[in-house]
């Protein structure tokens, strides 16, 4: 008799990421030093007001279920910081507290396509995207951006996209983006979403990464359509990865669809988490300090990466990456980080983890340490890269 067979849908490919922390925690483990430039997590703890509001919790008895969409105070808070962020008017019914953004797009992706839908994910992109869309049964289908459209998807590249399937049902991208940190300007989100709007298409914004900008003010989709799919967390700016806090913004029309994926997906987001997030919107002052780190950050490797021998960079403009481009060293970017790993002690993670197809030639550095580390990692590589060459 033969053994069960493994579902088709779990045969995914790995966070490339996750598994380079996974073997650099190893080394940590073992007393190696490396520093980790391979991961997108603030090396802050979640802001303070937001650890005293979940200590205060811890006092006051049970935690259990919230209503599956959320405690209505955090979804009354999120509505007002898009008041008072983008002005924008958006209901708190329309808002869906999730279990970090991954939940988020789990969530939409079963709410909006039907099996064998084609959704397109810019490439480079975030790599779950295309796993979670594969392992629901949904087409991940490539729109290529590169230097010339500033790494962002262009109406140019959907149509493409899409002539090579004969049609998209969705789109999702996100500004700042991962791993490139490049953002949308207004006109060119409005340009995406009028494009997707006259093909019938979903727009899915991933906007995670808002509140680490450096160069340009990061747009929400809201201001430019009632019909866009907003996900946002509370991992990035805010600190707070581990909590697995997030939350989407829903059209009106898909409130009760989303809370009933929600009641039987997840039930709810941890209690305790929620309320740490409803706290964590009145710690800015402290945040924009961990922001300002970022920024001594990125303005230090811009400065010194190409002379450690790193070749064109991507212009950084959000988030806390830099996509690298290292094809003058290597073919093969996944050697080349298991290498800086076990040679420099620094842990990076290869361009094919965001594009399959083109990633060989990059890697993505994480710059959210703190700017010690920052300093030596950098200068790490540099020897190490000058040892390649010798």
């Amino acid at each position: 008799m033969s053994d069960p067979q493994i579902s088709r849908r779990a045969q995914i490919d790995s966070f490339v990421a996750m598994d380079v922390m996974a073997e650099a925690n190893r080394r940590d483990a073992a007393g190696e030093e490396v520093i980790h430039m391979e991961i997108g997590q603030p090396a802050s703890p979640a802001p303070e007001k937001a650890r005293a509001a979940v200590r205060q919790a811890l006092d006051s008895g049970a935690h259990g279920y919230t209503d599956a969409p959320g405690l209505p105070e955090l979804r009354q808070r999120i509505a007002r910081y898009y008041a008072e962020r983008h002005a924008v008017d958006v209901a708190p019914e329309r808002i869906i507290v999730t279990t970090g953004s991954s939940a988020g797009f789990s969530l939409a992706f079963l709410m909006l396509f039907d099996h064998g839908a084609a959704l397109g994910l810019p490439q480079p992109g975030y790599p779950c995207y295309r796993h979670i869309a594969s392992a629901l049964g949904l087409r991940p289908v490539a729109v290529e951006a590169g230097p010339v459209e500033h790494w962002m998807p262009t109406p140019r590249a959907l149509e493409e996209a899409a002539g090579r399937v004969d049609g998209l049902n969705g789109l999702i991208v996100a500004s700042p983006a991962n791993p490139t940190g490049t953002m949308l300007g207004p006109s060119d989100m409005a340009n995406l979403i009028d494009y997707c709007r006259s093909q019938g298409m979903w727009f899915i914004s991933d906007e995670i990464y808002h509140g680490l900008e450096h160069t340009i003010e990061a747009q929400t989709a809201l201001r430019f359509s009632d019909d866009a799919i907003v996900i946002n967390s509370l991992s990035k700016y805010y600190c707070m990865t581990g909590w697995r806090i997030g939350w989407m913004v829903v059209p009106e029309r898909l409130i009760r669809t989303a809370e009933r994926l929600q009641q039987n997906l997840y039930i709810c987001a941890p209690t305790l988490s929620q309320i740490a997030a409803t706290a964590a919107f009145d710690a800015t002052e402290e945040l924009d300090q961990i922001k300002a780190g970022y920024a001594r950050n990125r303005e230090h490797l811009l400065s010194v990466l190409g002379d450690a021998g790193f070749g064109e960079l991507a212009p950084a403009d959000g988030a806390f990456y830099i996509y690298a481009d290292v094809s003058h060293l290597t073919n093969d970017s996944r050697d080349f980080a298991a290498r800086a790993l076990s040679e420099a002690g620094v842990a990076i993670t290869p361009g094919i983890d965001f594009d399959p197809e083109g990633g060989h030639r990059y890697v993505r550095l994480s710059y959210a340490g703190n700017l010690a580390d920052m300093q030596k990692g950098a200068a790490k590589l540099g020897g190490w890269i000058g040892s390649l060459r010798a």
